[in-house]
């Protein structure tokens, strides 16, 4: 195990080890020996809780909570035992745990905490600046099938009580966007704080709550995850995240990308572009000059056999798309920049020998490609002179994050 909280006092360091020691020998052991035995769980249960990629604790002033990061499904129980391990220390803190360990603060307007249940599974709990970007963004609440929380207070865990939150979603706002918090497995375990020394903390932990009982149900447990046999609802709350990563300032052009050309979101370019393929970063050679290999962000393969280009800006524009005079009006700088890069690409396939180039090594036909460009919302766009000024343009098309969401979510509910 590896520690990267070299700032953590060292009289709670010195807790982690034998922590570890005695959850090995009363939990992961021995589910990992009952798993063993019953082999026809291995790929249902929750693999993270073995093949752990992180593993964060939490020592708070009643409870200890260890939150798990991993894959949810995992084909066999080879597992190395490295983990990234990362501790917390909140015992003198005055705040509340459990919004400290989301990392939002609930604005309700009720200001009231109340119990977190025991158990709770599937939680979608917004701030009220939260609730309010989703809306605005366009998040499809009915594509989930969970608790949503609306002008929800605050949670604590009564004392001496175990609890434990599975599959649960945060979101707040603040001026760079929505902000996103999602928790898939966390245990708070009681403990109690002994403060009264001078020179070190006593904690004691209550590891009675780990039994067979828990080992055996959590060996049985499938973790919530969208039916793929229901196509409409394993694919929206796809979309749902891909809302949460665009509604953040924090995303990258490449975070976007990555996220579009993974293997369970390629369906909403495939949507998008009644595309028959997708294609990210094919990188091009120039066969006939010597110039800089080209990489477009995608092609997408239409039912023709020949396929088209699109390329991702980001979601929020740093100037207005229009400028000028009356009458007088153009495009702006930041958009005449994008289109210009985009006219190497154009420039590329006016070659034979590219074009040969291409269908040889990849396997797809370009042929005066459309250009495409994502970039800006829906409200970058809504007036008139864009769209007589954008329809001079014959070979490129520019369409917003929204367009693209409402295109592919418009199919599922036809």
């Amino acid at each position: 195990m590896s520690n990267d909280n070299n700032d953590t006092p060292k009289p709670l360091k010195d807790f982690i080890i034998p922590i570890g020691q005695k959850i090995t020998e009363l939990y992961w052991k021995p589910l990992f020996d009952y798993l063993n035995e019953n082999p026809e769980l291995i790929k249902t249960f929750p693999g993270f809780l073995l093949k752990k990629e992180s593993l964060v604790f939490y020592f708070g002033k009643t409870h200890l909570a260890i939150e798990y990061y991993g894959p949810e499904r995992i084909d066999d129980l080879n597992v190395d035992g490295e983990f990234e391990l990362r501790f917390y220390d909140y015992t003198r803190s005055t705040e509340n745990f459990i919004e400290q360990i989301i990392g939002f603060k609930f604005d309700s307007s009720a200001g009231i905490e109340f119990p977190l249940p025991p158990y709770s599974e599937d939680l979608i709990l917004p701030t009220n600046k939260g609730f309010d970007k989703l809306q605005e963004l366009g998040w499809n609440f009915s594509a989930q099938n969970a608790i949503v929380g609306i002008n929800s207070g605050n949670f604590f865990i009564p004392k001496g009580e175990l609890a434990r939150m599975v599959n649960s979603r945060f979101y707040d706002a603040d001026g760079k966007g929505l902000k996103t918090r999602h928790i898939k497995w966390i245990d708070f375990i009681p403990l109690k704080l002994d403060e009264t020394s001078d020179i070190s903390d006593m904690i004691e932990i209550d590891f009675g709550v780990y039994n067979m009982n828990v080992v055996k149900h959590d060996a049985h447990y499938c973790f919530p995850l969208p039916d793929d046999n229901d196509y409409r609802f394993s694919k929206l709350p796809k979309i749902n995240r891909f809302i949460e990563k665009i509604g953040s300032d924090d995303s990258t052009e490449p975070q976007i990308t990555s996220f579009l050309s993974s293997t369970e979101n390629r369906f909403i370019l495939l949507m998008a572009f009644l595309a028959k393929d997708i294609f990210p970063e094919v990188l091009c050679e120039w066969q006939s000059e010597d110039k800089p290999d080209i990489k477009p962000d995608f092609f997408v393969l239409r039912a023709n056999g020949y396929a088209d280009i699109v390329e991702f800006k980001l979601p929020k524009l740093k100037s207005k798309t229009i400028t000028g005079r009356e009458n007088r009006e153009t495009l702006s700088a930041e958009i005449n920049s994008y289109i210009s890069q985009t006219r190497k690409y154009k420039e590329y396939f006016n070659d034979p020998n590219n074009r040969t180039w291409v269908e040889e090594k990849y396997g797809f036909k370009v042929f005066k490609p459309r250009r495409i460009l994502i970039l800006g919302r829906r409200w970058n766009f809504d007036n008139d002179e864009w769209k007589e000024i954008i329809s001079e343009y014959n070979d490129i098309e520019i369409m917003n994050y929204d367009e693209l969401i409402d295109g592919v979510t418009a199919q599922f509910y036809n």
